[in-house]
């Protein structure tokens, strides 16, 4: 018996050192290099800090582009998704309530034309970037409420979007609505 509690003491030693000391220093070192050392990268407008890039924040105002709704909020402390799957009668009648509340704040927009993703929560409820279709179906209405030309806006859009190696285009929200903030 005594064979056998031996090594296994040793192994769950070994394991404790290497995932509960040696596995977070090293992420922690990584992070150090990284944009921000790990911390986040925050935004400022006048010296006053508005939010972190990287992570979603509620515009409720129509005059600003908005971003993919939430499940938690924005709520960061809570990061989660709603876990309804596409056939609970709950989720449909949230995403149907979405999609009625867009359609309203965008008058000329169809139903066909609202991206799926402006209806529905991302999995962390904290997603901060919306693809360049769900910036475009917003221009119209911010161009009516701030008196921009359409074509400014659309600018706008192609200047603040992300085009990764990999994966989809995107747009960080927040940036494009500090942007939007300076055009005079």
């Amino acid at each position: 018996m005594l064979k056998y509690i031996i090594p296994s003491v040793k192994l769950t030693l070994v394991m404790i050192v290497l995932c509960a000391v040696a596995y977070p220093l090293l992420v922690s070192g990584i992070a150090r290099f990284a944009p921000g050392q790990g911390k986040g990268e925050t935004l400022s407008v006048n010296g006053k800090v508005v939010g972190y890039a990287n992570v979603g924040q509620s515009f409720t105002r129509d005059d600003y582009f908005q971003g993919r709704p939430s499940a938690v909020g924005y709520n960061a402390a809570g990061s989660a998704g709603s876990n309804k799957g596409p056939s609970n009668a709950d989720y449909l009648k949230t995403v149907q309530e979405r999609i009625d509340t867009f359609l309203v704040h965008n008058p000329g927009v169809t139903r066909e034309q609202i991206p799926a993703e402006m209806v529905t929560a991302s999995g962390s409820g904290l997603d901060p970037d919306i693809s360049p279709a769900s910036a475009a179906v917003q221009v119209q209405r911010i161009s009516n409420l701030r008196k921009i030309d359409a074509q400014i806006l659309q600018q706008l859009i192609t200047e603040h979007t992300e085009k990764p190696l990999l994966g989809p285009q995107k747009i960080n929200v927040l940036k494009l609505n500090i942007a939007l903030d300076q055009i005079k």
